[in-house]
């Protein structure tokens, strides 16, 4: 994938005092996905485990989630990789680490985010050892990445659209390195499967039939922040949609369908053909809500 890799210095914090190298870290990584981030977040809930123990309490983490349903079903994948990690998800910004998972669709959105990072440079100064992290599409301008470097070098890790299953990787590398950590991809054909997701709701959730568009609307900044097309193998998504069915789910939504075509030429529809024959298979059935967009 093309990635533009940036990093600067900021000032350290009592992480350093129990940290491992990030050389040895990075040494007994596997190379294949998802099992290299399955050992990220060991590694990082051995480091979580560490500050806990020195604190007397459990490490908390709080994710606020700005704009689309896309950021919201994103911010769920977030929070499962965290407490799969070992933080426990806290209530609000007063947290051991905060994440903004930002949008980008009107101005507003940018200066709700800045506003916010400005409460949050108070935060850290009573607490130095919180760690703050912003993903998402305003992520994505590299103007708004350069105003970040410059202005508010308090934040620990910026990262954008396309990798946001690297995350636990990127953890490791905030508690190893005195820098803050930035890696934003262009775009990324590659789809990572079984991370861990921690729903916001039992009873409904939103599934990703692909990622990305390739319409390119006057209107819509989706294919310049999320990319082209990429849709995922039909059998991930069926295997998905069971899992989640079999653990009380009665309502799904289908996360961001145009024109989706998956490989060996299945198409959307015959895609629903299947979901619909699950139905009949969970005595409890389900429904697949749909927007005026989707394909139907």
């Amino acid at each position: 994938p093309k990635r533009e890799r940036l990093n600067i210095k900021v000032y350290k914090n009592s992480w350093r005092n129990i940290r491992m190298t990030d050389k040895n870290i990075i040494a007994g990584a596997p190379t294949e996905e998802p099992a290299r981030q399955q050992y990220f977040m060991e590694q990082v809930k051995k480091l979580v485990e560490a500050e806990s123990a020195k604190k007397g309490r459990p490490l908390t983490c709080f994710i606020n989630t700005f704009g689309c349903q896309m950021n919201a079903r994103d911010s769920e994948k977030l929070l499962g990789i965290l407490k799969e990690a070992g933080y426990e998800e806290g209530t609000d910004e007063n947290s051991d680490f905060v994440l903004y998972n930002t949008c980008t669709v009107r101005e507003n959105a940018n200066l709700k985010v800045y506003g916010r990072l400005g409460y949050l440079s108070g935060v850290k100064r009573k607490n130095p050892d919180m760690m703050i992290g912003l993903c998402g599409c305003m992520m994505q301008e590299p103007l708004v990445v350069e105003k970040l470097k410059k202005s508010y070098h308090f934040v620990n890790l910026i990262f954008g659209t396309h990798n946001i299953y690297r995350f636990a990787e990127y953890l490791v590398r905030c508690m190893t390195e005195d820098r803050m950590v930035i890696d934003i991809w262009k775009d990324t054909d590659k789809i990572v499967e079984n991370l861990p997701v921690d729903r916001k709701y039992p009873f409904k959730s939103g599934i990703n039939i692909m990622f990305g568009c390739d319409n390119f609307c006057s209107y819509c900044i989706v294919p310049y922040v999320r990319g082209r097309e990429k849709s995922r193998e039909p059998k991930d998504i069926l295997r998905e949609i069971e899992s989640l069915v079999a653990d009380g789910v009665v309502a799904l939504q289908p996360a961001f369908v145009l024109c989706a075509v998956v490989e060996e030429a299945v198409e959307f529809r015959a895609l629903a053909v299947r979901i619909k024959h699950l139905r009949s298979v969970f005595p409890q059935g389900f429904d697949v809500v749909q927007h005026a967009g989707d394909v139907q």
